[in-house]
């Protein structure tokens, strides 16, 4: 009866194993094809609205019991057909950002690489 056991806690300890790191190999091939897509699409200059500003905090735990949180901002624009496009970018690009500005929106894809305001 302790074999039986024994080796059904090797074989769920695998299954948990190997889940875990295809989930890992997964999210590592989806953005290295997101960074590719965007080196091939062209870079874009638009006219373009910020409607929206939002960010995402993320707490993180270390194994001595350590904690951090890191922080990802997200902007949505307003194209000029009507069109909403949501952009990652820097937490200093963030900043200077208002909704309601307007100006050139520059993106490469979801890439995002400047707005200068008019």
């Amino acid at each position: 009866m302790g074999f039986f056991f024994g080796g059904a806690y090797q074989t769920i300890f695998f299954l948990m194993f190997f889940m875990v790191f295809g989930i890992f190999i997964v999210t590592i091939i989806r953005s290295i094809g997101q960074w590719n897509r965007n080196n091939h699409s062209p870079k874009l200059t638009v006219d373009a609205t910020v409607v929206a500003k939002r960010t995402n905090d993320a707490r993180h735990h270390s194994a001595n019991h350590m904690s951090y949180t890191s922080t990802t901002y997200y902007v949505t624009f307003q194209v000029e057909s009507g069109d909403r496009i949501e952009l990652c970018m820097n937490g200093h690009e963030y900043g200077m950002l208002a909704e309601g500005d307007h100006g050139k929106l520059s993106f490469q894809g979801t890439r995002y690489l400047g707005f200068e305001r008019l």
